[in-house]
């Protein structure tokens, strides 16, 4: 008889669990308290306009190069139409200087050199790490939680060839090496290379490899956005016979002589299972669905300690303008505003702006959808939320300073806008049950960025977690990974080959 696995939530996590519970003969269902599927990895519909809420660029969408192997076994490629951007920002100055994040790295290299001749050393060494980076391959096919001594081995001789790149970066952020420019322009316009406002202590290895996927080409944005590849990933675990159970909130988790045996929904119905695995939130699924139970002092140290992504203002615009003009990018262009104005709890000097020329499938014809988010205080918008006035003044007044602000830069825009929506803090906290809003979990840093955190609690038998709660750094290949590691090791304790299939072309 097959054993059965209940999955809580239906995000890429989640998904990517069902899919390889089935195939390795498994009966597997899951429960998704929303209506859809994809988790962070959505979009939502505004006065005839789609808000994509995640996908800047996937990771590993050729042949021979990282995750493609995964995509490929989760349905996503080759079939996904994907656009491959030359360029992955744009950096503007007060003084009308622009800094174009080109992904060709020679030319990203020729144009830095330009801007800044006087740190012709410093742009140096960083593009040759970004191209030593090209022939670094992250570990993923395997979960940390099945290494072995000669795993370990094996790793460590695998980073041999990388040792003078990780000593000369590994303990360096964006910011260390943002003010090591002589360049005064340079110096202001680093730390947004990656489009992180001020961000604290991102490593530059990361930012690094990054870079490196896309000079090799190897990201690139699926048209249709974050809900469409959620809905390619859930008919590829349909087909698979897989089931889904929507608008089903899992409250607890079921557990007997600390064995997790199913789990228990917020209508009182309970559902019974061999084993569980939640890819849900992991401050909710440790602390409430199993009442903190099963911790330590290093699970307990997580959530007391980890800093998190700062959780989103995310401000979806519908404007009735093709603006043909805009250059495609990754990530949008970075302007500085002419003076400081207060958006939010905070005051701001700048936005960064996304024009989804790229993608038609987002607004009708001969219009476009325009992106701005930028971090935000969770504690503020708590506060906030308990007034409901308040709440909704705030989000109307912050669209229209950005529109303002939009309008500004890029004259006339503001009479085109005809569709605003704004989403906080509290909008993830009530869509996902994403901890303090975070949108992508612990935040990568140069201490954690080679952490690795077991998807298994202490105490607790036949449970699992998944998601972007069980390794820093999130992002959508992340998780889909960690769902897949799930099942992994779910074969290894029940002594099963681990099996993987694609779907027939």
């Amino acid at each position: 008889m097959k054993k059965s696995i209940i999955i809580i939530g239906a995000g890429v996590a989640g998904l990517s669990a069902g899919c390889y519970g089935q195939m390795n003969g498994y009966n597997t269902q899951i429960f998704e308290m929303h209506t859809l599927p994809g988790g962070v990895c959505t979009t939502w519909k505004r006065k005839g306009y789609k808000i994509d809420g995640c996908i800047h660029w996937l990771t590993g969408i050729k042949p021979e190069t990282d995750f493609y192997q995964i995509w490929e076994e989760l349905g996503v490629l080759p079939n996904s139409n994907i656009i491959e951007h030359e360029e992955y920002a744009r950096i503007e100055g007060k003084d009308g200087k622009v800094f174009i994040v080109y992904s060709d790295i020679d030319r990203l290299e020729q144009h830095m050199k330009e801007l800044a001749p006087e740190d012709k050393d410093l742009i140096e060494d960083f593009c040759n790490g970004i191209r030593k980076m090209m022939d670094f391959h992250i570990p993923w096919e395997k979960a940390a939680d099945l290494f072995g001594p000669l795993d370990v081995i094996k790793l460590m001789k695998s980073m041999i060839p990388f040792g003078g790149i990780f000593r000369k970066w590994g303990n360096k952020t964006i910011q260390d090496v943002a003010q090591r420019f002589k360049n005064p322009f340079m110096r202001e316009a680093f730390p947004y290379i990656f489009n992180l406002e001020n961000p604290p202590e991102f490593p530059i290895l990361a930012v690094m490899k990054t870079f490196a996927w896309m000079n090799q080409k190897t990201i690139g944005y699926p048209i249709g956005g974050s809900l469409e590849l959620a809905r390619v990933i859930e008919q590829r675990y349909l087909s698979l016979g897989g089931k889904i159970n929507y608008k089903s909130r899992v409250v607890k988790i079921l557990v007997e002589n600390n064995k997790a045996v199913g789990v228990r929904l917020a209508d009182g119905s309970e559902h019974r299972a061999n084993i569980v695995v939640s890819a849900a939130d992991g401050r909710t699924t440790i602390f409430d669905m199993l009442d903190g139970k099963y911790i330590n002092k290093k699970v307990r140290g997580y959530y007391e300690k980890l800093g998190l992504f700062a959780p989103l203002i995310y401000i979806g615009l519908g404007v009735n303008h093709p603006y043909e003009e805009i250059p495609s990018t990754v990530t949008g262009i970075n302007f500085p505003f002419d003076k400081p104005i207060k958006i939010g709890e905070r005051e701001r000097n700048h936005l960064s702006v996304q024009f989804y020329t790229f993608d038609p499938t987002l607004a009708p014809e001969g219009k476009t959808f325009v992106r701005v988010h930028f971090p935000s205080d969770y504690d503020y918008w708590e506060k906030l939320k308990k007034d409901s006035k308040l709440y909704k003044a705030e989000k109307e007044k912050i669209a229209q300073k950005v529109i303002a602000q939009l309008d500004a830069r890029f004259p006339g825009f503001a009479a085109d806008v005809e569709m605003h929506d704004v989403a906080t803090p509290m909008t993830w906290v009530r869509y996902t049950g994403n901890w303090r809003g975070s949108f992508e979990g612990w935040i990568e840093t140069p201490k954690t960025m080679r952490m690795r955190m077991s998807q298994m609690l202490p105490g607790l038998s036949n449970f699992y977690m998944a998601g972007q709660w069980v390794q820093p750094g999130g992002s959508i290949p992340a998780v889909a990974v960690s769902g897949r590691n799930a099942v992994q090791i779910i074969c290894k304790k029940d002594k099963k080959e681990f099996m993987t299939s694609k779907p027939a072309k």
